[in-house]
């Protein structure tokens, strides 16, 4: 039986009032004080004019407030918009007017009524309206292969199902999870949510970037329990400070393909730490699968993405049917599919789809896998050109679109190489449209429209892109960036 993201949290509140559900740097409060403030806002909303399927957009930084706020407008009946502070202002003024936001907590955009989290100076008196499970909690932008970020429809009952006696990981009131994740990027739906429906602490990281050197400090002091990391951090981690892991039961980390080396290195380190490999895209509510790597498993060469959650089907599709230990495409099916793309019906219709096989509806995800024997599904890579990089999904096109808007660029080329040092970097190659590029001025250019995850590490200059036999550009073909010139940065 699903329920709304508010009941679950009105519940809990009522049960332990007194226990602690947020603590950051300037103070904590309890779950009576974040029912109270949360409620006073969501009434706030509603005098506001914002009515129940409304979106609201929050651009705050991780702190007490940015909490408060995306649960005072699921009080209000509305859906958040997450957006993170640091995007570019083009891009937030797309997706303010994109979403047809009715109000912005935090930041101030022009044209906008702009709304702060300011202290409850009582309980609410406002009637706050009936939230229901098939009601829209937040939409999330992700890369568009059309050079437009689209957004994902989530409702409450996908997260609840997410948190709700979850099959991947044990959480109780006792345990206290780092919220680390940007709110734009839906890590964060699992960390938030994933604490306080379950009674347990949400600790809200310092604002900004937390380095690999400092995250061991913020979990020992905080005595972190549960942690969620982008494969790509927690790779850093375990290269930088494999210690920062004692003392956690669980480190869960996705987003990304795991290192097999850095799974075996941190269970020697700390062989009483539990790892869950976890997968799923944004449409399927954070994760999909998850797989707990046993203590002695033998993981070969690669990490398998597991089991599906509970209350959720994958099924691998070849050819329209269903194969077992064939690859195919995976597919999502269950109590996470979110609602769809945000007034995007073609694109809606072309991902989410009924089985032949029994009528049920599922998200396509563009991957390739294979389940096993035993049930367990084995991530073989991307059907299409798209990528994920420090667990952000990236669609080729937006970021090359958005370089052959400069002027000095007739045609661009992105892929992902790695770098000597182990990390992975996004790299662009251009064709140029004259004589000159001058490649900080391209930088500036695409710092002004795209989030920094989709900002190049650095620029080749090449005469002309490599093309395949169907007239596509042949990403494998591109040559091999010379990381020791400074020419490729700068």
């Amino acid at each position: 039986m699903s329920t709304s993201v508010t009941d679950a949290f009105r519940c809990r509140a009522a049960r332990t009032p007194e226990a602690v559900a947020l603590s950051a740097e300037q103070g904590s409060l309890t779950y009576a004080e974040l029912d109270s403030w949360s409620d006073a806002l969501a009434g706030e909303l509603v005098e506001a004019g914002v009515l129940p399927g409304d979106r609201v957009a929050v651009c705050l930084e991780r702190s007490v407030q940015l909490v408060v706020a995306l649960l005072g407008v699921l009080k209000a009946g509305a859906a958040y918009v997450p957006i993170d502070p640091e995007d570019p202002e083009s891009r937030v003024s797309m997706m303010l007017a994109d979403a047809d936001v009715s109000l912005v907590i935090g930041q101030f955009f022009a044209g906008f009524t702009t709304l702060k989290v300011s202290p409850p100076s009582g309980r609410s008196t406002v009637d706050l309206p009936e939230v229901a499970p098939e009601d829209l909690a937040y939409l999330m932008y992700t890369s568009g292969s059309t050079g437009k970020p689209k957004s994902v429809m989530v409702e409450h009952r996908n997260i609840t199902n997410l948190v709700t006696a979850p099959n991947y990981v044990e959480i109780t009131a006792n345990d206290r999870l780092l919220q680390l994740a940007p709110v734009a990027f839906d890590a964060a739906t699992f960390e938030i949510w994933g604490a306080l429906l379950n009674g347990a602490r949400v600790v809200l990281a310092p604002p900004g970037v937390v380095q690999a050197e400092e995250l061991g400090d913020l979990l020992r002091t905080n005595e972190i329990s549960i942690l969620w990391l982008t494969a790509a951090l927690f790779h850093r981690q375990i290269d930088v400070d494999v210690d920062a892991f004692k003392g956690l039961h669980s480190v869960l980390s996705g987003g990304d393909v795991l290192s097999v080396p850095h799974v075996r290195a941190l269970r020697e380190a700390v062989p009483e730490l539990q790892i869950i490999n976890c997968y799923g895209p944004t449409e399927t509510t954070t994760f999909a699968t998850c797989h707990r790597i046993g203590a002695d498993e033998d993981l070969g060469g690669s990490v398998p993405i597991g089991v599906q959650l509970q209350n959720v089907e994958v099924v691998v599709v070849s050819d329209g049917e269903p194969v077992e230990d064939t690859p195919g495409e995976l597919w999502v099916g269950g109590a996470q599919v979110s609602r769809g793309y945000w007034k995007r019906p073609d694109l809606t219709d072309e991902k989410f789809v009924r089985g032949s096989w029994n009528g049920e509806r599922y998200y396509r995800t563009g991957d390739q896998a294979r389940k096993r024997p035993d049930g367990v599904v084995e991530f073989l890579g991307r059907i299409d050109d798209q990528f994920k990089l420090r667990g952000f999904r990236i669609e080729p096109g937006e970021v090359e679109n958005a370089l052959t808007e400069h002027p000095q660029v007739r045609n661009a080329a992105v892929g992902v190489r790695t770098h000597p040092s182990g990390d992975r970097r996004l790299v662009a190659w251009i064709v140029k449209s004259g004589e000159e590029l001058d490649k900080r001025a391209l930088r500036t250019h695409m710092r002004s429209t795209t989030p920094e995850h989709m900002v190049p590490a650095g620029f080749v200059v090449v005469d002309e892109l490599p093309i395949t036999s169907n007239g596509k550009t042949d990403r494998k073909a591109l040559p091999e960036p010379d990381w020791a010139s400074k020419s490729l940065y700068i």
